[in-house]
């Protein structure tokens, strides 16, 4: 919670005096050098990638997620997961020194979900990713993966001269 007051504390415009009462009654004028408000940030995709080790659980947060988006107004891309889990196995002995033919294995299963998302400005994608991340279940993973839009450089935009 202290973290999220301490975003929106920066968040939040800075209003910069214009005018200051002195104390012969004169008005002076402060110019500070206020920033100028920059231009919000434009993303193309926004990929997600979700681990976990049960798939329901996964299914019932990507739908949680894209009903998320549907409310703050952002594209739905596809959303997909592979059908195999990744199997990840251990064999270990059971015997600390002897017994090299009684052995264990264990084994643990992660299952993926990837999610796309098109058309974002900045405030919006930062809005969205803090609401899912504060949202995420327990032994669900994520990460997440942002296309940013650039203009063209001014040097790049003009042809070169002909020869």
């Amino acid at each position: 919670m202290l973290q999220a007051i301490k975003t929106l504390r920066w968040t939040q415009p800075m209003r910069a005096l214009s005018t200051v009462n002195t104390s012969s009654g004169k008005q002076g004028s402060l110019s500070p050098a206020a920033p100028a408000p920059e231009p919000d940030k434009l993303y193309s995709k926004l990929e997600i990638e979700l681990r976990g080790i049960d798939p329901a659980v996964l299914k019932s947060y990507t739908w949680f997620a894209t009903t998320a988006a549907e409310h703050l107004g952002i594209e739905k891309g596809k959303c997909w997961s592979p059908r195999k889990a990744h199997h990840e196995r251990m064999t270990l002995l059971k015997s600390v020194h002897i017994y090299k033919k009684h052995r264990v294995q264990y084994e643990v299963r992660t299952h993926f979900r990837y999610m796309n998302f098109h058309k974002l400005t900045g405030s919006t994608l930062d809005t969205f990713l803090e609401y899912i991340e504060r949202n995420l279940p327990e032994g669900v993973a994520l990460q997440a993966s942002r296309t940013e839009l650039q203009e063209i450089p001014e040097h790049l935009r003009q042809p070169p001269e002909q020869v």
